[in-house]
Formats: C-alpha cells, structure tokens, sequence
C-alpha cells in the first residue's frame, strides 16, 4: 500500500478537526437545550415559540414574551429565552410579520410608520394573550423583553398596557417611545460599543422619569448584535423577572459558539470534499489566469473596481429595488447584479480582450458535474444548518422560495464579474469583494443605501470572506470557471434572501 503524501495526509487532518468541531458543536447544541422543553404553534398567522424548564409546577411562575428585532428572529433570541427558563419564567418567542417563520409582510419595507406599528402590536398582542392563557403563567406577572425594533414595539405596547408587570428595552432606537412621566417600570439595555444614537435613545427616555422607574444597564465591549449574548445583557433581563426562583447562571454564547464551531468545522469540511474533483490541466483550467505580468496594473484595477461598485450604487438608489419584496435585500442584490456588469464590462478598459482557450470535454467532465451537485449542496448545508440551530432563521417560507433563486443570480453575477476583472488572481478577487462591501457601507452612511446596512456591513463581509476562501480552495483544484462563483453565490445568496424582512 502506497504511503500517503504530505498532499494526502494535509486533507486527512483538515477532515478530522471539521468532523471534531462539528462534534463538539452539536455537543453545545444539545447542552443547550438540556432541561428545557420547546413547543410551537402559530396563532392567528404568528408563529410562537415556548421555553421552559423541565418538570417545572407548583406555583404560577411569571410570563415572559420577548420579542426580536429587524432581520432577527425568535431563533436569535432563544438564548434569552433559555436563561428565562432556568430561572423559573416561562418565555414566549415570536417571529413577528415578515421575519423567521412568518408568511405575513411587514409593509413600508422597514420604515418605522403606522402601518408597520400597528402589525408589530397585533403580533405583540396575540402572544401576550397566549402566554396568558397557558399552564403555569401568572397572568398578572408578565413581562415584556425587545431588542431594537422589538424594544420600541414592546415599550409602546408596555405604555399602552399598564398592566405589564415590567419591561425590558434592549438597543431601544427611539427614546421617544417612552412618555416623560410614565410610571411604568422600564430596563434599557445598550451595548457600549452601538451607535451613538442608541445611547442618545437611553438618555431622552430616562429623562424626567418617576423616582425608581428606569434602570440602566450598559453592555461593556458589545455592538448591536452581541449585545444580545452579553451576560450582563441576561442578568438585566433576569433582574425584571418578578419573584424569580433561582436557577444557573445564564449562559447567553452557548447557541452561538456552539453554531460558530458547526460553521467553522463545515467551511473546513470543503477542504477534503473539493479535492474529488479531478485534477485538470491545460489552459481553461479553473477559468483564465493572468500570466505574469500580464495583469492589469494595480492603479487601473483598483480604479475600475471603485468606479463600478460605486456607480452600481448610484444607479441601485435610483431604480425601484424596493419593489423586490426583501426590505434591504431588494437594493443589496440589485446593487450587486450592477457592480457584476459593471466589472465584467471594465475588464476591456483595463486590458485587451484575449481568447481564452477552453479544453475539449473529456471522460472526467461527467465527475466534475456530480462532484459540482455535491458541492453546492454541502454549501447550502454548511451555511443554512449552523445559522439555523445556533443563530437565526434560514428556513425559506412563503416568497422567500422564489426570492432565493433570484438573489442567488444577483450575486452569482457579481462574482462572475470579480473573477473576470482579475483573470484568476485568488488576492486581487478577494479584495475586488472587500471593495465592494466597503463601497456599499459608504453608500449607506451616504443615504444611498439602506442605513441597517450599517448595522449588518460586518456580518455581510464575514460571509463574502468565507467565498473567497472557498474559492481559492476550488481554483487550487483547478475548478471549472464557473464553479468558484456557483458555490460563493450560494454562501452569500442564503443568508440574505432568508434573513432580511419579507415587505
């Protein structure tokens, strides 16, 4: 038997540490959900999620609705949820209209007018009237927990009802929403690294507020995302528990390491399942390469890259995108599919076209067909799963299925014209991407984009990080052209067409 090579043995440790990260990360998963029991209906079109602890009777214990943001879900609150539970409380989660598991629209694409309040409290109402109802709530003890669009949903509810018990206002946008003079009993919760508006929202509502109402809790190191998984973010929540009864303390990164280790461990699995693909040689292999300075300079590539990603701006500000029924995503993915275009077409400004030889098709293109399916499903797998157990939603509902073969070819575009500007080069690629997504933060802090943009910019980046690596990974295999830009188009498509608010 023929010794591995250092090729050989280099893939072999790759697949052991994905198959142990994706072990020790369903182990977190299940640690996760250890004690506590989940169930689910939909009432009235609003999907609801239960949370709580095993084996829990005996005296009525206080209910807790905790409602998610813009573009989360009741899945990117479940931590909170988990810590209300071992602590006595019986949580409800929901997905409100147009997010998560909802079939329902949000209208006004994510605009903060009537129409959109007035559904965000016919879904608040509706899961506080089920909580009330079930086994074991104290429905005079009920407490009301929001994070950014759900804090001001829940604080107007909160004003509107005076019988809350107490509510819990995490990244509130609007310190409006909270009357000078209410005597409600309100907790905001801000992380010290969010925009400064979300510190200026705390400080109108804590003005002139009755003796004792208003408690302020600061989130040291965390932005508006990991604010949710700050412990001191949970203790807070569990300080406006009434009567609590004690528990653990709360473990708020359990489901998001344990989906960070089941992500990591999947984007290293590709490493060993790519090199099923034949090797190829011969020009065509893994799509056009730059020779040796052969390549556009640095000046004339950068300068085409910039001036198209940030003329797709413009234009994508100009045109209907939101008409796409994906609030933000609508001017993502146009934005995208015109930066696309843009460079496929700059590549002729930057060097002259060239006839790119393409190998005749020969016995191993069958393998390279099966070995493409296998791929793109263990793309859609290694994005959707980890982000669906440990993070948010990705689940397709409603218009979300034939919205995500449509995003998917707004950025399958975009990447076909990265890869064709830079002729192959793995570094130049990477960095036409990047560009793009610092073009599109600009074009958000500019007001040509949508300013929740700003918000995600890190996340999006993160994903368009992960293509590239794929990508690299495929043309070191000497992938078809194509194939690079399939599967990076999926990375990026899924998240985005099953995340973002359907409007």
């Amino acid at each position: 038997m023929p010794t591995p090579g250092p090729a050989s043995r280099r893939l072999l440790a790759c697949g052991v540490v994905a198959l142990l990260a994706v072990l020790l990360g369903a182990l977190l998963l299940a640690r996760a959900d250890a004690g506590l029991s989940t169930g689910r209906a939909t009432v009235a079109g609003v999907p609801l999620t239960e949370v709580r602890a095993d084996g829990v009777g005996g005296d009525r214990r206080p209910g807790v609705v905790i409602a998610h943001g813009f573009a989360g879900s009741a899945r990117l609150m479940r931590p909170i949820a988990d810590s209300v539970a071992r602590q006595g409380g019986i949580a409800v989660l929901l997905d409100f209209a147009g997010h998560g598991a909802s079939r329902s629209r949000l209208p006004g694409a994510g605009r903060d007018d009537e129409r959109t309040r007035a559904l965000l409290r016919h879904d608040l109402d509706v899961a506080v009237a089920w909580l009330r109802g079930r086994p074991g709530v104290d429905p005079d003890r009920i407490v009301l927990v929001g994070h950014s669009m759900g804090a001001g949903a829940v604080t107007r509810y909160a004003v509107a009802h005076p019988e809350i018990d107490r509510t819990v206002a995490i990244s509130l946008p609007d310190g409006g929403d909270v009357p000078a003079g209410w005597p409600g009993r309100l907790t905001l919760v801000v992380g010290g690294l969010e925009f400064a508006g979300f510190r200026q929202a705390v400080d109108v509502a804590t003005r002139d507020a009755p003796p004792g109402t208003r408690t302020r809790v600061v989130a040291p190191g965390t932005e508006h995302v990991s604010v949710l998984f700050a412990p001191r973010t949970h203790v807070a929540v569990l300080d406006a528990l009434p009567r609590r009864t004690g528990g653990p303390s709360p473990a708020p990164t359990t489901r998001p390491g344990a989906a960070a280790l089941l992500l990591a461990g999947l984007a290293l699995g590709f490493v060993p399942l790519a090199a099923l693909l034949p090797r190829r040689t011969g020009a065509g292999a893994g799509g056009p390469r730059a020779g040796a300075g052969d390549g556009p300079d640095t000046g004339r590539w950068l300068a085409a890259t910039v001036a198209a990603a940030g003329l797709a701006a413009v234009l994508a500000a100009l045109l209907p995108t939101a008409r796409l029924p994906l609030a933000v995503g609508g001017y993502v993915a146009v934005f995208l599919l015109l930066t696309g275009v843009l460079l496929a077409g700059a590549r002729h400004l930057v060097r002259p076209a060239r006839p790119v030889a393409r190998p005749p098709a020969d016995a191993s293109a069958a393998r390279i067909a099966v070995v493409a399916v296998v791929l793109l499903g263990y793309a859609v797998l290694a994005v959707a799963l980890p982000i669906h157990l440990g993070l948010t939603s990705t689940v397709p509902v409603g218009a979300r299925w034939w919205l995500l073969p449509l995003v998917t070819l707004c950025c399958l575009v975009f990447l076909l014209g990265a890869q064709r500007l830079v002729d192959g080069d793995g570094v130049r690629y990477a960095a036409t991407c990047g560009i793009a997504v610092l073009v599109l933060a600009v074009a958000a802090v500019l007001g040509l984009a949508p300013g929740f943009v700003l918000l995600v910019v890190p996340l999006f980046a993160a994903l368009v990080a992960w293509q590239a690596a794929w990508a690299a990974v495929l043309r070191r295999r000497a992938a078809p052209w194509w194939l690079p830009p399939l599967v990076g188009a999926v990375v990026l498509a899924w998240p985005m067409a099953t995340t973002l608010p359907l409007a």
